[in-house]
């Protein structure tokens, strides 16, 4: 790749346009820049400058993170973006280190000791500080502009109605409206896209939709802590059956921390710090709930609702019109305590890049089915999860119920085996497929761990 920007590797048209300057629109945009002569990301926000939070990215107030498949393809579609991040500040975690990170999931503390045989290094920026850095990286690219404080009026489309020839767009400062033709529309704005209802004025189905009413509230405080009242650079502990509740604590650049508190299954998150510390106060760490109680808060405290995950399946679709595509938490949008939403739309990225090699015939059908299948692991990872916990409503065909007996048990043998805990680590980080964690080799040492506790408590 040109490291100074795209050079068009196989023309595919004059114009294509994304909708949305988030995360998913700018690496969709990145990719776009390839194959097309000009690409133009409308968005609704004046971008600023700054690595700050803007409207338009609420969940930017809250704990993300960047699994490290994620992590690798940004590299890849963005040279020297990891170097960038970490001149920034934001902490690094290669991996060798357990003790750098506490992570409790299902109630299972995975190993703090010992080296990993593949240590897999973790970058902890800030959601401003990343998309910032890689905004900037999209403004260099000689062949994309960027069309700012611009509302999305519509979508056109050819008199057959067979096709999407562009967006209308209106201006926020003085309303004046225009159209954006193109041979390509990639629509990235979020779990609000209006394309199903778009989809419906022309003719064609909506989509259908997989969604988990998992009822979410958490809140989420910007922190800074006494140096050094904490070794670790991430805290996690996830909800367990019985309990719906979680909390988060992340170290990110210029000294600051995000805590989070979790809230499933309709418990309700505080919007206060005092009361937030109480709603954790049983499961956090005593060392951290103290740091905590000590801590000097930086800003006001963010609060934020998902009432479901939800997949919207333009892979099932019989029908699609030519020229359109939909891109991130427009198709997918998952529960965000797994931290999946920016390592998927990465891989959408590269599913998108791999099907434009094979030209524009037939684009949207073979980019829906590329995109559904990492989309699938993710989304059977976070619904096993969220269907663990017997509050959380929805149906639990026998299939979930015996792979979640299965993680149980796996969770529980990684408590004491780092070669299970590595290998349960790839695979919810998505580098490894989810099969890997029936490979012989661990399905042994699960059993032996079993086994081992059984006598012990015989």
């Amino acid at each position: 790749m040109n490291p100074d920007g795209p050079l068009v590797m196989n023309n595919l048209g004059d114009h294509a346009v994304v909708l949305g300057a988030s995360m998913g629109g700018l690496l969709a945009a990145r990719v776009l820049a390839d194959f097309y002569r000009t690409v133009t990301i409308v968005e609704r926000d004046v971008l600023p400058n700054d690595p700050v939070n803007r409207r338009g990215v609420p969940q930017g107030r809250h704990v993300h993170a960047l699994l490290a498949r994620g992590s690798r393809i940004l590299e890849e579609l963005f040279p020297g973006l990891l170097d960038e991040v970490v001149a920034g500040g934001a902490p690094v975690l290669d991996g060798t280190d357990p003790s750098e990170g506490y992570f409790r999931f299902g109630g299972h503390l995975l190993p703090r000791d010992g080296r990993p045989k593949d240590p897999i290094t973790l970058l902890l920026p800030s959601r401003p500080m990343l998309e910032y850095l890689v905004r900037q990286k999209v403004r260099g690219i000689p062949n994309i502009a960027m069309l700012e404080a611009h509302d999305v009026v519509d979508l056109t489309s050819a008199s057959q109605q067979d096709r999407v020839t562009g967006a209308r767009v209106r201006a926020r400062d003085n309303g004046a409206e225009r159209v954006l033709n193109a041979e390509l529309v990639v629509d990235a704005t979020g779990r609000g896209s209006r394309t199903p209802a778009f989809l419906d004025h022309l003719g064609y189905n909506r989509p259908a939709q997989d969604h988990i009413d998992v009822r979410l509230t958490y809140s989420s405080q910007l922190l800074r802590l006494p140096p050094g009242a904490v070794k670790e650079r991430i805290v996690i502990v996830g909800p367990i059956p019985g309990r719906p509740t979680g909390m988060a604590l992340f170290g990110y650049e210029n000294a600051t921390w995000i805590f989070t508190a979790i809230g499933m299954a309709g418990r309700e998150s505080p919007a206060e710090l005092t009361e937030m510390l109480t709603f954790v106060d049983d499961f956090t760490p005593p060392h951290v709930a103290a740091a905590l109680r000590e801590a000097e808060p930086l800003a006001d405290i963010a609060r934020h609702r998902m009432p479901s995950s939800q997949w919207r399946r333009y892979d099932k679709m019989q029908r699609f019109p030519a020229g359109l595509l939909v891109f991130g938490d427009a198709i997918c949008s998952f529960n965000p305590i797994y931290g999946q939403g920016m390592t998927v739309a990465a891989l959408q990225a590269e599913a998108l890049r791999k099907c434009l090699q094979h030209g524009a015939a037939g684009l949207a059908r073979r980019y829906f089915r590329a995109t559904a299948k990492p989309i699938s692991v993710a989304w059977r990872l976070a619904a096993g999860a969220d269907l663990n916990l017997h509050e959380v409503e929805g149906r639990r065909p026998p299939s979930v119920r015996i792979a979640n007996r299965y993680v149980d048990r796996l969770q529980r043998a990684a408590e004491s085996d780092n070669v299970v805990a590595e290998q349960f680590v790839k695979v919810t980080g998505l580098i490894d497929p989810p099969a890997r964690l029936l490979h012989p080799k661990i399905l042994l040492r699960v059993a032996f761990t079993s086994w081992r506790r059984r006598g012990r408590h015989r």
